[in-house]
């Protein structure tokens, strides 16, 4: 396991497309499915790393309640599967159920979604405002396994709420830490380490 931060990518940057399957293979396409949110949460996670696990049910939970204000919530799963099959999309199928994940779950089989959003770690949180403009990336709070600080979410938290409040979430925004992305060979992109 080989533990990196976030690239924080730039506040401001608009939302790539994303155009992916679920792990069932139906295709969720960002403009027809949440043109009109007030925000949208884009996740970057998979099924076996130690630091999602430590995450997963407060995610479902956290998501559950910022859908019912609004929040268009998707997690995507960039690693490759071919080499941890922990992740492939028939597991992601039981993760979700396990952690009470209603939100799509998204297999990004060719890592163009990871490389789009300059994606680093799992997890990776990415919101983004009704303009579909980055407000906020970084970590859900500051818990991570074994650090004994409890899992709250509160980090992530106050960012949705300002953006749903229409004002803008503070700059002091921590990196995210976790599992690297497992790239596919030929895949690593240049902030890979």
């Amino acid at each position: 396991m080989a533990a990196v931060n976030s690239t924080m990518l730039p506040l401001g940057t608009p939302v790539p497309l994303i155009d992916l399957p679920d792990a069932v293979g139906e295709r969720w396409l960002l403009d027809e499915q949440a043109p009109y949110s007030p925000a949208l949460l884009v996740a970057f996670v998979c099924n076996h790393c130690p630091y999602v696990r430590h995450l997963g049910p407060a995610i479902g939970a956290a998501a559950s309640r910022w859908s019912d204000l609004g929040v268009v919530v998707v997690a995507i799963n960039s690693n490759d599967a071919d080499a941890y099959p922990d992740d492939a999309p028939e597991a992601m199928v039981a993760t979700a159920i396990e952690w009470g994940w209603n939100f799509p779950y998204l297999v990004d089989a060719e890592q163009t979604a990871a490389h789009a959003f300059v994606a680093a770690c799992t997890p990776d949180f990415y919101l983004f405002d009704s303009d579909r403009q980055l407000a906020y990336r970084g970590r859900f709070d500051g818990s991570t396994p074994g650090n004994d600080v409890a899992v709250t979410g509160d980090e992530l938290d106050a960012a949705v709420r300002a953006v749903l409040a229409g004002t803008v979430p503070s700059a002091e925004q921590i990196p995210s830490i976790g599992c690297n992305i497992k790239w596919r060979p030929g895949r690593e992109p240049s902030w890979f380490g």
